[in-house]
């Protein structure tokens, strides 16, 4: 199994162990979120296809499959934002950002050489009070090549959110999005999110926007 790389924002000499199997967190029963106060945002990680060892690459929370691609510059900052953001929205629960328990979870890693990713995030959970910990993974970033009316290639978004729970390591929720603009010529269905856009091709961060909104519409809290 592919391991994860660490963000570039956790500045750390090593990467996240991967987990022995997907089941290795088992998932919690619906509604069981609700009982969440403070959630911790880890730094997002990103995976490339030399990270991944090729195109596509296997979440080893979930088990799910993703096409990886290239991830701009400055593309996990804004992803992180637009998350920090949505999540802070929120008057169930209290936000701890990235930078807190990306800094956390460097300290514990610096001493754990043999623990696993998994027990490290909910240490890092537990370390900073959070009963429920946000992990992210951007698998592909791509901005579009042209203008807003006529482009080369367009934007490509593919991001995974998972909120795990600190105390027992059960996944709570789970949000993808993986998305290409397409033109209406290649896919009909795309015909309300481009009259939502004025038939616009849309930017990387416009695009990441758009799945943020739409994945978090189920976050336990923000409904």
């Amino acid at each position: 199994m592919f391991c994860l790389i660490l963000a570039a924002g956790l500045m750390l000499p090593l990467s996240w162990e991967c987990l022995a199997a997907p089941e290795a967190l088992t998932v919690a029963q619906p509604g069981s979120a609700t009982e969440l106060k403070r959630i911790a945002i880890a730094p997002l990680v990103k995976v490339t296809s030399e990270d991944a060892g090729g195109n596509v690459y296997r979440c080893p929370i979930c088990g799910a499959v993703f096409e990886v691609g290239s991830v701009a510059d400055g593309a996990v900052a804004t992803v992180e934002n637009l998350l920090v953001a949505h999540l802070r929205e929120s008057k169930h629960f209290e936000v701890i950002t990235p930078d807190r328990v990306g800094a956390v979870y460097k300290s514990l890693a610096s001493g754990s050489f043999k623990v696993s990713s998994k027990t490290l995030l909910m240490k890092t959970g537990a370390e900073v009070g959070a009963d429920g910990i946000v992990v992210g993974t951007l698998y592909r970033f791509r901005e579009r090549r042209g203008y807003a009316y006529s482009v080369e290639k367009p934007a490509s978004v593919s991001f995974e959110l998972h909120l795990i729970r600190v105390s027992d390591g059960a996944i709570l929720w789970k949000g993808v999005f993986d998305k290409t603009q397409k033109s209406l010529l290649e896919d009909v269905l795309q015909a309300k999110y481009f009259y939502k856009e004025k038939g616009r091709w849309v930017t990387a961060e416009e695009l990441a926007r758009s799945g943020m909104d739409e994945v978090l519409k189920t976050f336990p809290g923000l409904q």
